[in-house]
Parts: structure tokens; sequence; C-alpha cells
């Protein structure tokens, strides 16, 4: 029996219902990810060229876009339990260019800025009562890394109670196998993986939204 047929059987894979008010989050598409230098990261340029694409849309369309980082205080380095294991995480700290977003992103000052110390972006942030005070029913993820951040919110994302969508051609990984494992996971049990085509299309028939949807927030010093 093939893969595909188990997990058909087992009952996983059905589409989603997409809805009428979206938001893109992108997660950790900081320099810390984006930029070779540093052993942290991987070559994100062209899924950030693509996410800065539906980015755009989204934002012109006056839907939210809320982006994420990771950082933490010096005081934090010995005390968390994911740092002990993922020990490289350990140089995203607070004040760093590491943790910046990165401007290849098209990121813009009233962009929602949120940060985390774990894996999803829902953890211990805002975003959940951002998205339901902005009225948003179908979340779109972006980012890095695939095989975590990205596939940490997106599980939390549908637990939430959000319906997820993942352009596959805008989230980014270290290695192609983790990649191509958590895609084909998502979209097996919590979302729909497509593309930033699809969803270009698919964003450019929705009507605009109020512009007050989603209170912005400045984007953190560094």
């Amino acid at each position: 029996m093939s893969q595909e047929q188990v997990y058909k059987d087992a009952g996983f894979g059905a589409p989603v219902l997409r809805g009428r008010h979206p938001a893109i989050v992108v997660v950790d598409f900081s320099y810390g990810f984006t930029d070779r230098k540093y052993p942290t990261a991987s070559d994100a340029t062209a899924q950030m060229a693509a996410t800065r694409k539906l980015t755009d849309l989204a934002r012109a369309k006056g839907y939210p876009v809320i982006y994420t980082t990771i950082a933490y205080h010096p005081g934090e380095l010995g005390k968390l339990a994911w740092l002990k294991k993922a020990t490289g995480m350990a140089a995203l700290v607070e004040g760093s260019r590491l943790v910046e977003i990165d401007a290849a992103t098209g990121i813009q000052p009233e962009d929602v800025v949120l940060v985390k110390k774990g894996a999803s972006a829902f953890a211990g942030t805002q975003l959940s009562a951002l998205l339901t005070g902005a009225g948003v029913d179908t979340l779109i993820v972006t980012g890095a890394t695939t095989s975590g951040c990205v596939r940490a919110t997106c599980v939390d994302a549908v637990t939430s109670g959000f319906t997820v969508l993942v352009p596959a051609d805008c989230c980014a990984d270290r290695a192609q196998a983790p990649h191509d494992a958590n895609l084909y996971d998502i979209a097996q049990k919590y979302g729909d993986v497509t593309d930033s085509e699809d969803l270009l299309r698919w964003l450019a028939g929705l009507g605009e939204k109020s512009r007050k949807s989603c209170a912005s927030a400045p984007i953190p010093e560094r």
C-alpha cells in the first residue's frame, strides 16, 4: 500500500475551507535565519522574495501582516531548556543584528513584530489575540524554518481555530529533507500546502478590509 493511500485511509489530507478574512504571519525571517554569515541561517533569498509579493498585496488590501523574531535576554540563556538542546539559538540575543527582521522581506513601520522565545509564533505571544481581534479566519504561514518554527506555528494555528495555508515557496529550511517531510506532514494534518501564485490569485479576489482591523505596533528598536 502506498504512503498516500495509508494517509487517505486514515482520514488525513482533506482540503481546508478558505475564509474571507486572512492574515499573514512571517515567521523568523530575521538576519539570524537569513544571512548565511551566521551559522543558524539558511539561504532564504527566493523565499523572502515570494513572501514579499504576498505581504505587499495583503497590506494593500488592508489585511494584517505580522512578523515574528526570536530574541533572548542574556539572563535567559542559561535557563531555557530549548537552548540546552539547540545551543546555536543562544546567539539570538536582544539588541543584536541577528534578531532584526531582514529588510528584504519588505517589512513596513505599521507591521506588528512579535518577539518569541520558542518555536511557535503563538507560544507566549499576543498572536492569537491580534488575529481574533482583527476577525481573522485564515492564516497564511511563511518563514523559517519549515521543520521548526513554521511547523510549530501551523500546529498551534489550527489548534487555535484558524484555517492554515502554507505556500511552500515561501518557507526556508537548512536542508531539503526536513523541509519536504514537514510540508508533507502539514498538508496531511494541519493545513493546505500550496504556492505563492495560488495565494496571490486568491488574495486578489478578496475584497478590501478596513485598515483598522489589526492594531499596529512599532518595530522594536534593536
